[in-house]
C-alpha cells in the first residue's frame, strides 16, 4: 500500500487497492429504499445495508485487507487485536479463510452473543478490563507473547482503506445521493469513506452520527483537537471507542459535520427498523438513522441521502427496548 503518501495516512488509491484486494472475499451489500424513515423526515433515504455483509458488519472490509496484506512470511504468528465484537469476529473469520491463527481481546463488557461468535470463528479470546487503555495493554502483551501482527479494529491504514471501499460502493449504487450518514466510533469507517469520497464526489456532503454518550469524535470536529475517550455506557457498544491518531485528521478535515443523538433516539431507531422496515440491525447501526429522524442530518432534501447501516449482529436476547436500561 502507499499509505502515508498524502496528507493522511490513506488515500484514496490506497481504498481503490483495497477494493481489488478484498472484492473475492467479500459482499457488495445492497442500497435499499426505507420509506418507513424517508415519510418522517421528509426526503428519500436510502440504506447501505452492510448489516447483510459476512460476519454482520462492515468490519469483515477491513479485516479482510489486513488479513491479505500480511506478507507470507509473517502469517503463521496470526493476527491479535482488540474490540468489543464486530472486528472480532471479521478478524476470526478473515484469518481462518487463510490458514491464520487469531487471538481477540474482549472487554468484559462485550455482548455474550458476539463474544460466543468470535469463539466459534476459531479465535482464542482473552478478556479484559472495559477502558480502551486496558484493552490496548492486553493486546500489546498477547502481540508481544506470539508475534502475531496487530490489526487494531480501526486506526490502521490496511483497516481503513478496507472500510472506505464502502464509498467506492454506495457512490456506484447511488450516483444522486447528496448526503451520506455515517456512525462514528473509532473513526476507521468514516475516514476511509470519506477519503475516497472526496476523490470520487468532492460535493458529498459527509455527516458523521454519533451517540451522545460516546461523543468524543463531535468534539473533536468541532474544537480541531483530538478529544479522549468517553466512559463506555452507550447502548452502541461498536461506537464507545474514540477517535485514532490516524482518523482524527481525517474526520477533522474531511467530514462536513457531526450529528449526535440521544439513547432514547437510538433505541427508537432501532425498533422502528424491526418493527416497520423489518430490519434486523444492531444499536451502533441504528445511529445514522436516529440522526436523521432527529432532523439533525441537514443538507439537501430534494435529492436522497444514503445512510451507511454498519451493522447486525444483534443481541436478540436483550433487545434495548426490552431490557432496562443498566440491566
Amino acid at each position: 500500500m502507499s499509505a502515508g503518501a498524502g496528507p493522511y495516512a490513506v488515500s484514496a488509491a490506497d481504498v481503490t487497492a483495497a477494493a481489488a484486494r478484498i472484492a473475492p472475499h467479500v459482499l457488495r451489500t445492497p442500497v435499499l429504499p426505507c420509506p418507513a424513515v424517508g415519510e418522517r423526515c421528509g426526503r428519500e433515504v436510502l440504506l447501505k445495508m452492510e448489516s447483510m455483509q459476512r460476519t454482520g458488519s462492515f468490519k469483515i472490509r477491513g479485516a479482510t485487507n489486513a488479513v491479505r496484506s500480511i506478507p507470507d512470511a509473517d502469517a503463521p504468528r496470526g493476527v491479535v487485536t482488540h474490540s468489543s465484537g464486530n472486528h472480532a469476529l471479521a478478524l476470526a473469520v478473515a484469518a481462518a479463510a487463510r490458514g491464520m491463527p487469531a487471538h481477540v481481546v474482549m472487554p468484559a463488557n462485550a455482548s455474550a452473543a458476539k463474544r460466543a461468535a468470535v469463539e466459534r470463528a476459531g479465535a482464542a479470546v482473552v478478556t479484559c478490563g472495559n477502558t480502551g487503555a486496558e484493552r490496548e495493554a492486553a493486546a500489546a502483551e498477547v502481540e508481544r507473547s506470539t508475534g502475531a501482527t496487530m490489526v487494531p479494529p480501526y486506526d490502521h491504514p490496511w483497516v481503513i482503506a478496507g472500510q472506505g471501499t464502502i464509498a467506492l460502493e454506495v457512490l456506484a449504487q447511488v450516483p444522486e445521493a447528496a448526503t451520506l450518514v455515517v456512525p462514528v466510533g473509532g473513526g476507521g469507517m468514516i475516514s476511509g469513506i470519506a477519503v475516497a469520497a472526496r476523490a470520487l464526489r468532492p460535493d458529498l456532503r459527509i455527516v458523521g452520527a454519533e451517540p451522545e454518550l460516546a461523543g468524543d469524535a463531535a468534539e473533536s470536529h468541532r474544537t480541531g483537537t483530538r478529544a479522549p475517550q468517553r466512559p463506555p455506557v452507550s447502548v452502541a457498544d461498536g461506537l464507545r471507542a474514540a477517535l485514532g491518531e490516524l482518523t482524527f485528521p481525517m474526520v477533522r478535515d474531511l467530514v462536513d459535520d457531526m450529528a449526535l443523538v440521544s439513547e432514547g433516539e437510538i433505541v427508537s431507531a432501532m425498533r422502528l427498523a424491526f418493527e416497520e422496515a423489518r430490519l434486523v440491525i444492531e444499536p451502533s447501526a441504528a445511529v445514522g438513522i436516529a440522526a436523521l429522524l432527529a432532523g439533525r442530518v441537514g443538507g439537501r432534501t430534494d435529492r436522497p441521502v444514503a445512510c451507511i447501516v454498519c451493522g447486525g449482529n444483534a443481541d436478540l436476547a436483550r433487545l434495548p427496548w426490552l431490557v432496562p436500561a443498566g440491566a
